[in-house]
């Protein structure tokens, strides 16, 4: 396993430490969530469904991006959990049979890993022209 001094991040270390936040008092445990979540049973046009289930996801203001099947959240697990919850009741609260497609990326010590991680794949992959 990869070492790593006090503060410091390494990407290949097995583990990381666990930053606490200064404001709760808590464990930070950076989470990337890829959230979908959308109705059954409403025909095959689910953008306007979908539309306000992303709106509860950018209302939250957590850091998010939406592309053509998910929308990516990043946050504290705690946090992430909750605008999953949130934005899934958008439908189910309504009495909407409801489809949730999650993945989590529980990295704990890190942040910003929503861009980071599509400019580190970039730099690979200039690296390799």
């Amino acid at each position: 396993m990869a070492q790593q001094t006090s503060g410091e991040i390494d990407r290949n270390a097995e583990k990381q430490e666990v930053p606490i936040d200064a404001k709760t008092g808590k464990p930070y445990i950076n989470t990337v969530a890829a959230l979908a979540v959308a109705p059954s049973g409403v025909g095959a046009e689910l953008s306007q469904h979908v539309a306000r289930v992303v709106d509860v996801i950018r209302k939250s203001g957590l850091p998010c991006e939406t592309n053509a099947m998910f929308t990516n959240i990043e946050g504290d697990l705690d946090q992430v959990l909750a605008v999953v919850r949130d934005a899934s009741m958008t439908l189910a609260g309504q009495g909407y049979r409801t489809e949730v497609t999650l993945k989590l990326d529980i990295r704990p010590g890190f942040k910003g890993q929503i861009n980071e991680k599509q400019q580190l794949v970039d730099q690979i992959l200039r690296q390799t022209e």
